[in-house]
């Protein structure tokens, strides 16, 4: 295997690869954004950018930032493990802001998440004028009011850093990759696919399929329940002249309740009158998304994490109901639904159908990895306690939830996240049940199966969870989709999503091309895996 040679990078540490190389040698010209397959070394590319820019400007720092800390601890290992460099430093909001000060000594590569280095900006304490290159991974983020925006406006008003932007996927509309491109000043434009004729030769393939799986006629009856709530709430605010006729989604409802707040935080400052009717509607929106939250679980999820939804709308002891706890849990059809969930025992086919195919992938082979991805932290609990039951020691499960407490749930902590991480690579776990924290920047190798336990319709988090595979050898993707339910319309409305991205990402490559760029904005605003070198 070649490997890369320059003066700033430890030989056989990274693999030659020409679309790399070529990358790579814009990004050291031209503030370039990167659109990579997932696996295929957007970090070796920013390493041998980050090489480049200290052989060049040897008395100046570079910069990697990244979104979550465990992300961070990642590209330190890689950066350590390929670069002749000191040790690299660490910032996160762990690490006191005088502290972080005192650790920064140009020339050195730096790498923090955007939060702390945009505090420390706005303080005054963070010296972007010492750093030739700022790395932002994951630069789909730098929109709205994300930590990556201010960092970019103050490069571009001052010190004028290099950037090298990198991401899987920008996001499905022109007006995202518009305003990444101008939030961090970008001048060219890196696309590929994995279509991409350099690039094709370096894939192992994604098998993606599709598994649908029946809704036994026990959880539809449940789910009409839920829907006649809903009915029943969304009438409500019908009448009260919050909703319009045939506006009965959840998208809808989710708006009516925006703006209740607005107008009840406008008459409040009015000092106005009694708001009842207002109340009136604020408690039937609030019934009607509960409704929806039932729904999905019971179609989506299963049994028991409704259940344990219906747990949680019972207040602690000694507090009391609110109304529209009170009003969702006395609803005749609520009342229904909880007195048949007394005596069911079937939980919903998709819990058996996600540990038949983790099973079936595991015991075919000792060095095997799963990731099973969820967007609730009640399945994964639920789907890592039926996995440790089987008692097979072939099967090592794991839990991998984020750093926010959900009331019991303290989550897991950055240290938690990264000692998992490591159990992974080295095979003490095969198997993480995961909701989105690890949608974004594992750096794991030779994942042979993703599960999607339910579809979503971001794009750029489908990309992000089938990227996970497909590294080092030919991967599968199973999507699992409950029959006749909201599943099969997400399902669909992902791949839609996915091809609008590409045909728009090729237009914008084209632009490039000519020199253009997109416009600006709405006024609104396996290569080796470098965590594994010694």
């Amino acid at each position: 295997m070649e490997t890369v040679e320059h003066p700033r990078i430890r030989p056989g540490t990274i693999e030659e690869r020409d679309y790399q190389r070529t990358i790579a040698s814009a990004a050291a010209e031209h503030n370039t954004l990167v659109v990579l397959p997932t696996g295929l070394g957007k970090t070796s590319i920013a390493l041998r950018v980050a090489a480049e820019s200290l052989l060049r400007e040897p008395t100046r720092s570079v910069l990697f930032l990244a979104p979550t800390r465990p992300l961070v601890v990642q590209h330190a290992r890689s950066v350590a493990g390929a670069l002749f460099v000191p040790e690299p430093i660490t910032l996160t909001g762990a690490i006191e802001p005088a502290r972080r000060a005192e650790l920064l000594h140009p020339p050195q590569v730096v790498l923090a998440t955007p939060q702390v280095v945009a505090n420390d900006l706005a303080e005054g304490h963070f010296p972007l004028e010492t750093f030739s290159l700022v790395v932002f991974d994951e630069a789909h983020r730098a929109v709205g009011d994300y930590p990556y925006v201010p960092i970019g406006r103050a490069n571009r008003e001052g010190p004028r850093a290099r950037v090298l932007a990198m991401t899987a996927s920008p996001g499905g509309s022109l007006a995202r990759i518009q305003e990444v491109w101008a939030n961090l000043g970008i001048e060219r434009f890196e696309y590929r696919t994995e279509e991409s004729p350099d690039v094709a030769p370096y894939l192992h393939g994604i098998g993606v399929e599709t598994l649908t799986v029946p809704v036994p006629p026990e959880v539809q009856r449940l789910a009409i329940l839920f829907r006649a709530c809903i009915a029943r709430s969304t009438e409500t605010l019908r009448k009260l002249g919050v909703l319009a006729d045939g506006d009965s989604g959840r998208r809808a409802v989710l708006d009516a309740g925006r703006r209740l707040h607005r107008v009840i935080e406008t008459e409040r400052a009015r000092g106005g009158p009694g708001l009842g009717s207002l109340w009136q509607a604020v408690t039937a929106q609030a019934v009607a998304m509960k409704g929806f939250h039932a729904l999905e679980l019971i179609e989506s999820q299963g049994v028991e994490a409704l259940r344990e939804f219906l747990r949680r709308q019972l207040p602690p002891e000694g507090r009391r109901m609110t109304p529209a706890q009170r009003s969702f849990l006395f609803d005749p059809d609520v009342e229904q639904a909880r007195r048949d969930l007394e005596h069911l025992e079937l939980e919903h086919p998709k819990v058996a159908t996600a540990v038949r195919l983790v099973c079936d992938e595991l015991l075919r082979g000792p060095n095997a990895r799963v990731i099973v991805f969820t967007q609730y932290r009640d399945t994964v609990d639920r789907l890592v306690g039926e996995l440790g039951a089987l008692g097979d020691p072939k099967v090592r499960p794991s839990r991998f939830v984020g750093q926010a407490a959900h009331g019991e749930d303290q989550g897991l902590s950055q240290k938690e996240q990264v000692r998992i991480l490591d159990r992974f690579r080295a095979g003490e776990v095969n198997c993480l049940v995961a909701t989105s924290v690890a949608e974004e920047g594992l750096d794991i190798p030779a994942t042979d199966l993703v599960v999607f336990y339910e579809p979503i319709p971001d794009v750029i988090r489908t990309i992000q969870r089938r990227g996970r595979t497909g590294r080092a050898r030919a991967g599968r993707a199973v999507v699992l989709v409950a029959d006749g339910t909201r599943d099969v319309g997400l399902h669909r409305a992902a791949f839609a999503r996915e091809r609008r991205m590409r045909t728009m990402l090729e237009k914008v490559e084209a632009d490039a091309l000519g020199g253009r760029g997109p416009a600006p904005p709405p006024a609104r605003a396996v290569q080796r895996l470098l965590t594994e070198f010694p």
